[in-house]
């Protein structure tokens, strides 16, 4: 099976958890506020302008034979990034612009995005967060605000009309279910947006009693970053391989985009599962832990399916995948893959920097020969049929845990696992993936800013643009902990036999209250 980056930058983590999960574009750092009013408004104007060239000339969608609708988008998105880059008088009306910018294009791999100084940032004395299909209080300073109220609306507005305004429309994609769940709790932080008129007065209930609080907005502290990052997903554990109890093995891999010590720890798991797989057949479940995953290469959730199911098994999947993947071998898009493989070969992943050499070759040749797309070849049928795998077939019960953020290669993770009959997903709606994928970054005029660019089209995907996956098991715990997972998958595993395993693939829609479901 072919190695899949879908996001192989290491900026493009930072990216995802400024925008994708949207804890907040903001950094530690401050950023320059001596610029005049003008001159942000200028610098605003130019950076939309840019990232719209940018797109122009190196986005798959501008040629793309399945999505003519791009074009239209994309001059929608400029025009609507222009109206408030005209109005734009700091820092904070630059990274409006933008996140309007990349709200029109609804694409979780095509956004323009800038920091906003970390000083900047306000919270009401409490933290949101969204569960099943409302926001609830997570942590409040506030003694007549309960954790676990749910808030109902604020200023004669519910909340989801709310965060339609004051959220989506300035990032995010509203018709992906888990994208609530991320970015929902936005509706109560400030970050100094001149755009949106923050609520002022909320209507919440609790134990059937309904009541209204007033805000008072402040600078945002200790307490509020560290309820902030538990609301995330929980205690999230670091990649590695451990026991809760006897016959439970539970794989942690928060990331697809692993350092050093994380690649060391991978290999690591997957030489224990391969020495350790005839103990696996007999276990009680195997759990594999998706909290805190922003995506990377599909090299980690592969290799991590072959050394579980068999690498047969995993090779017959991926040939079956009816897609086809086009390149926009432009210019920009064609350095940026021979710089890939050469930065992958000198961190020695040997298989990863192969694949890029030749994704890069074949980008060389379609410019030569001034063809639009390098049109990769499918993967080679496997050798041996599917039954014929050596390794014995793997019928323990498999839960895998599904962040919100889920998107990119840890859709590719999830496509591999649920095509099992003995995975089960447990956790919150998936976001999804457009057709757009594989990411590069480009800074753009002002310095700060950032637009991340796709380079390859998927064609005919099994998967189509859109899908998101639901859980069997959705975890509406205002705390994500590692216990209420526990908790959950041992009530299951004593209430369910193990035929009853299964996986839903949600279709999104514009309300995650909506979704349909479908095998």
């Amino acid at each position: 099976m072919a190695v899949r980056l879908s996001s192989s930058a290491n900026f493009y983590g930072l990216l995802l958890i400024m925008i994708g999960a949207f804890s907040g574009p903001s950094f530690a750092e401050d950023t320059p506020t001596s610029k005049t009013p003008q001159a942000w408004s200028a610098a605003a104007v130019g950076d939309v302008e840019a990232a719209y060239r940018l797109y122009v000339e190196n986005h798959p969608g501008m040629l793309s034979p399945d999505d003519k609708a791009f074009p239209d988008r994309l001059e929608a998105a400029r025009r609507r990034g222009l109206e408030l880059a005209a109005k734009v008088r700091d820092q904070a009306g630059l990274s409006a612009s933008l996140g309007a910018f990349s709200a029109e294009l609804r694409d979780g791999h095509s956004v323009a995005v800038s920091p906003t100084p970390a000083s900047a940032t306000r919270w009401p004395g409490f933290v949101a967060v969204w569960r099943g299909d409302s926001l609830f209080v997570f942590g409040s300073e506030d003694p007549d605000l309960k954790t676990g109220a749910k808030i109902l609306g604020c200023d004669g507005l519910s909340v989801r009309t709310l965060v339609m305004r004051n959220v989506f429309g300035f990032g995010g994609r509203p018709a992906e279910p888990g994208q609530w769940w991320t970015q929902a709790r936005n509706l109560f932080r400030d970050d100094a947006n001149p755009f949106i008129t923050l609520p002022s007065r909320c209507q919440v209930s609790r134990l059937g009693q309904t009541s209204d609080i007033d805000l008072h907005w402040r600078p945002t502290d200790k307490t509020y970053t560290a309820w902030r990052e538990a609301s995330y997903d929980g205690d999230a554990l670091p990649v590695g391989l451990t026991e809760p109890r006897k016959s439970l093995v539970w794989i942690a891999l928060p990331t697809f985009d692993p350092d050093a010590s994380e690649r060391d720890a991978y290999t690591k798991i997957f030489a224990t599962l391969r020495q350790r797989r005839a103990e696996l057949l007999a276990d009680d479940a195997i759990v594999i832990d998706l909290r805190d995953n922003q995506g990377g290469s599909s090299f980690w959730s592969e290799n991590l399916a072959k050394a579980l199911w068999g690498d047969r098994r995993i090779d017959a999947f991926g040939a079956s995948e009816p897609s086809r993947v086009w390149w926009r071998a432009s210019p920009g898009n064609t350095a940026y893959m021979v710089d890939l493989a050469a930065k992958l070969g000198a961190e020695k992943q040997a298989e990863a920097a192969t694949w890029a050499r030749t994704i890069a070759s074949g980008m060389q040749a379609a410019r030569a020969s001034d063809q639009p797309f390098y049109k990769e070849p499918p993967d080679p049928a496997p050798v041996g049929a599917e039954a014929e795998d050596a390794a014995p077939p793997l019928k323990t019960p498999v839960y895998v845990i599904v962040p919100g953020q889920c998107a990119s290669a840890c859709l590719d993770a999830l496509d591999i696992f649920t095509h099992f009959p003995n995975t089960k997903l447990i956790g919150a709606p998936s976001s999804a993936d457009s057709a757009y994928l594989e990411v590069r970054v480009e800074t753009l005029p002002d310095g700060a800013s950032k637009a991340v660019i796709p380079i390859k089209l998927y064609r005919y995907r099994r998967r189509r643009p859109g899908a998101a996956y639901r859980p069997a098991i959705e975890i509406d715990d205002l705390a994500w902990s590692t216990t209420a997972f526990l908790t959950a998958i041992e009530t299951d595993l004593k209430a369910a036999p193990r035929s009853t395993l299964n996986r839903q693939v949600g279709e999104s829609t514009e309300a995650p209250s909506a979704a349909t479901t479908q095998r």
